[in-house]
């Protein structure tokens, strides 16, 4: 018994060794990228499920441009004046990262036969003209009352899109004042 566990340990301590041993450049990191410089490297580090830049919670040490923020995975100049642009409607969920907000139905006090939900997704970090995309679903009820699908005119969507847009450069333009 004093073999066997002699043996037991001298093959686990030669295991535990030689696992410590990278095969190869200990510097290496998939597949090429080399973050000190030595050996092989490609021009960009690998990608990220989190995108480019990775997850940001607390800020970045690059400066930003035009950015609007950062700690969110979108444009914190369009993320709140999504926010505030449907803040009427029930939210049904919003995700910061992905940059997607879509609120529950909402039944106007002015037309309690009708109901609406709006989809908003915002498309980057930067404030432009088309990094915001809207989609507004309605219905309506039928003779059972029951909810069916109605059509929504084509310009609702650009004229929400439009409103975002126009309360994002007024938050921009009141956070460079202060």
């Amino acid at each position: 018994m004093g073999v066997r566990f002699t043996l037991t340990l001298a093959v686990t301590a030669l295991i535990a060794s030689l696992s410590g041993c990278a095969w190869g450049d200990p510097d290496s990191t998939y597949p090429e990228y080399q973050r000190h410089g030595r050996g092989p490297h490609t021009a960009t580090p690998p990608e990220s499920v989190f995108g480019q830049g990775g997850l940001s919670l607390f800020g970045t040490d690059e400066p930003e441009v035009d950015q609007g923020g950062s700690g969110i995975g979108v444009n914190s100049y369009l993320w709140r004046a999504s926010l505030d642009t449907i803040s009427f409607m029930p939210l049904a969920s919003a995700d910061p990262f992905g940059g997607v907000i879509i609120t529950d139905w909402y039944t106007p006090a002015e037309a309690p036969e009708e109901r609406l939900k709006v989809n908003i997704v915002i498309l980057g970090r930067q404030l432009r003209a088309d990094g915001v995309r809207a989609s507004v679903f309605r219905q309506q009820r039928d003779g059972s009352g029951a909810w069916v699908d109605a059509a929504v005119a084509p310009e609702t969507a650009t004229e929400l899109e439009n409103a975002i847009l126009t309360r994002a450069r007024q938050l921009r333009i009141a956070s460079a004042d202060s």
